[in-house]
């Protein structure tokens, strides 16, 4: 079996929640995409990252059934492990950087699939709301079908605090993602300004608008194994 390690990106305070993520730091073991892919799907998490050049931070990702041109938390999780002022995906550079607890990715709104951005009178609204039935949201994308409704509301809006919770609706028994980062880029983007978004179970998002349509997307990242 290929060497990998399992990070969790996103994580709240105290360290838990987050989503999985799988990085395979010596890519040239893996060249070729179909190998990649099916090593992806064997390995089952929601995206695995292969490292084509660890100095230049030249990564490759894959969900279990499709290659993606950049995700958010897969950039950040490898940013972290990295160390690396950038990262280079198909999609383009992003840019990193680590400050303090938070490791940072800058990316652009047009890198990620579109979906439907909900928004609701209240947090106790979101954390109340009931898993929609499957092909709620928009239609499939050549990106896959993931994190379709972002539900969301105000916890407190002078802070930019926000509640979001992110349902699929792919029908796999799937109901609910822990973390989309790639809804909060897209919510960022959309409201124009920095959020502190807790989704799902207790996972902590932060973003930050910069200049020239460039959205920045932090989170903690801890190694698991």
């Amino acid at each position: 079996m290929t060497d990998y390690d399992v990070l969790r990106v996103f994580c709240g305070p105290n360290g838990g929640y987050g989503n999985e993520l799988a990085v395979v730091r010596e890519g040239s073991v893996l060249p070729g995409r179909e190998d990649r892919q099916a090593f992806a799907a064997k390995v089952g998490f929601s995206e695995t990252v292969f490292v084509d050049d660890p100095e230049r931070g030249v990564i490759d990702i894959y969900t279990p059934t499709v290659r993606l041109p950049f995700a958010v938390h897969p950039c950040v999780g490898a940013a972290w492990l990295l160390d690396v002022p950038e990262l280079v995906t198909p999609a383009g550079v992003a840019g990193a950087r680590q400050d303090g607890e938070f490791c940072w990715i800058e990316a652009r709104a047009d890198w990620v699939p579109p979906r439907t951005l909900r928004r609701y009178g209240s947090a106790a609204e979101v954390d109340d709301l009931d898993v929609p039935p499957p092909g709620v949201g928009v239609p499939p994308t050549p990106f896959g079908q993931w994190g379709r409704v972002y539900a969301w509301a105000w916890e407190d809006e002078p802070a930019g605090r926000i509640r979001a919770r992110a349902f699929p609706g792919r029908g796999d028994g799937v109901d609910e993602d822990e973390v989309t980062a790639a809804s909060a880029l897209l919510l960022t983007d959309r409201l124009g300004r920095a959020l502190n978004i807790t989704q799902g179970a207790g996972s902590q998002i932060l973003t930050a608008p910069q200049p020239g349509g460039w959205t920045e997307v932090g989170g903690r990242v801890r190694l698991e194994r």
